[in-house]
């Protein structure tokens, strides 16, 4: 492998790392701090916060949200440091990817945070100013080099096909279940991904039929009913590894987690009991089905009806962005069933029974039209619109059988479902970083490896470096929802900034393809339309950025 002396120094490492970021995390939250505090100020009427004020002053509550995300993702970035100091794992690359990522986001912190193309969040829009940063705070700023990143790349390629480029700080048996899942998205998923794709296929039945042998669609749910009763973070390590393969594949199992979860939380026992060993075994399969065509994250103005006929229930209405819906079992849908509300009061869940269709006949089940919605990425599960008029659903079929619960019961999935969208967005980032640096290390221009050059691999260290806050601030939000820990709030921030990352990430892996990133035949064209739709499902960032300030505020 050619090494350049002259812009890789063998000593890039800022001596005393981690006692410099003991010393700077405390400056960071209090500015955090001080941040919160003028904008409550801001937005608070008769002693409580103003919705209609917070409104108003939404761009500088969106720059809250992205401050509480970066001042919470150093503290998990400085807690994997020290886990992996003290197990003896924390190397020279793990030690770049600290610093790295240290330098990178205080800068950002006082400069501007990037909350999408054009858009910054400054401190100057929270009414507050930053005094001259402190002796530990302005050396790790220093301590995003060029020459930094140009060696944390040298250790990537010698470390090439490392699962994450750094010590994850997983234990043991995550590990195992990383590897077992890495190497069947490499067998059996990336091989055939782009394929799919450009065909617009849904993902084969022998792949959903693996998975389930594999233990995907129950492994979350209790073993009294079927599943293997494994933790959260062990969802988010097969969610990262198989989105990595391929988003889609990655996403087959959000459906049962969603299902599992909605019947779990709100659910009877005899529905645990007959639906939970279905689901764990993939005997049936679920889709979600709450999005209307007027409403997006409005969830309160839904307006599909359900209204009772004898045991019964009759849904007349219009949905629409329901992912994978012809093939499945089951829907989870929710539809108002209290006609006097205009808001999520009168909201019901039903676990409502349909047939599988065909590509010919999608939605044969009585009561039950649509069609797919034609998409730039994410195919393999497909979209559709449905309309219902005069679909049945057995009154057994209520959740929790009581009416009115529906909007309470969605909200506790909420935790889970975006703890694993965030760690899609990390798969569908890694595969990115990757992808890039694989075709970055082949294409020779001007007589050496496009790696070489230094704004290139500048690239790829700061995917890899990105990647893993996202990865450590995930991990983070998993292991309190496993430990009984409200985590709403660190969930989406996960899911938050692993949706950027995972959006820079493959528009810079592109970009590293120049012309041929355009071309339909290069994987890279999918990834970056797979990585699209993760700053919108699951809350799109704005929303999720408004429910982070809302929450900070209360």
């Amino acid at each position: 492998m050619p090494k350049d002396a002259t812009i890789r120094p063998a000593a890039p490492l800022i001596a005393g790392l981690l006692p410099l970021t003991a010393e700077a995390l405390p400056e960071v939250e209090a500015l955090f701090g001080g941040a919160r505090e003028a904008l409550r100020a801001e937005v608070t009427r008769g002693g409580k916060v103003s919705g209609a004020a917070l409104e108003q002053h939404q761009h500088a509550a969106h720059a809250l949200a992205w401050l509480a995300t970066y001042t919470e993702a150093l503290r998990q970035m400085r807690a994997w440091a020290v886990k992996l100091e003290g197990e003896g794992r924390f190397g020279e690359m793990e030690a770049l990817i600290l610093q790295i990522g240290y330098g990178e986001y205080l800068c950002q912190i006082r400069g501007g945070i990037p909350m999408s193309q054009g858009e910054m969040a400054r401190l100057s829009d929270l009414g507050i100013e930053a005094e001259a940063p402190g002796a530990a705070v302005a050396a790790l700023m220093a301590g995003n080099t060029a020459a930094a990143r140009m060696r944390l790349v040298e250790l990537m390629r010698d470390n090439h096909g490392r699962a994450t480029f750094g010590a994850s700080g997983l234990d043991e048996e995550l590990e195992m279940i990383r590897d077992q899942f890495r190497r069947f998205a490499d067998e059996k998923v990336a091989p055939f991904a782009h394929g799919w794709h450009l065909r617009d296929e849904l993902i084969p039945m022998e792949i959903i039929e693996a998975l389930a042998e594999m233990g995907v669609f129950g492994l979350t749910i209790p073993e009294e009913f079927g599943g293997f009763g494994l933790s959260k973070a062990s969802m988010v390590v097969v969610s990262e590894e198989l989105s990595r393969g391929y988003i889609g594949v990655g996403s087959l199992g959000t459906r049962s987690e969603i299902a599992a979860e909605l019947i779990l939380c709100g659910g009877t026992e005899e529905q645990k009991a007959y639906w939970l060993p279905k689901l764990a075994s993939a005997e049936i399969l679920p889709t979600a089905v709450f999005t209307e065509p007027n409403t997006g994250s409005d969830l309160g103005s839904l307006r599909t009806r359900a209204v009772k006929e004898g045991e019964d229930w009759v849904v007349s209405g219009n949905k629409t962005w329901i992912t994978h819906a012809a093939r499945t079992h089951v829907m989870t849908l929710l539809a108002r069933t209290e006609p006097e509300t205009a808001d999520y009061r009168g909201l019901s869940m039903f676990l409502a029974e349909k047939t599988p269709g065909t590509d010919e006949a999608p939605f044969p089940t009585p009561g039950m039209s649509g069609g797919e919605i034609e998409v730039l990425g994410y195919r393999g599960m497909k979209e559709y619109e449905i309309g219902f008029d005069g679909f049945k659903v057995k009154g057994e079929n209520l959740l929790g059988g009581v009416p009115g619960q529906g909007f309470k019961q969605l909200m506790q999935t909420f935790e889970s479902a975006r703890i694993q969208t965030a760690a899609r967005a990390i798969g569908v980032a890694q595969n990115a970083l990757e992808v890039g640096m694989g075709y970055a290390e082949d294409r020779k221009q001007f007589g050496k490896a496009l790696i070489e050059f230094p704004r290139v691999a500048g690239k790829l260290a700061m995917m890899a470096v990105e990647i893993m806050v996202a990865r450590q601030l995930t991990y983070f939000s998993a292991w309190e929802k496993d430990h009984g820990q409200r985590c709403d709030l660190e969930a989406g921030m996960a899911k938050l900034l692993g949706a950027r990352v995972a959006w820079a990430s493959a528009d810079n892996a592109l970009q590293i393809h120049g012309g041929n990133g355009f071309a339909l035949e290069y994987q890279i064209s999918r990834i970056l339309c797979d990585a699209r739709i993760l700053n919108i499902f699951e809350g799109a960032a704005e929303i999720q950025a408004q429910v982070i300030a809302r929450r900070l505020l209360d």
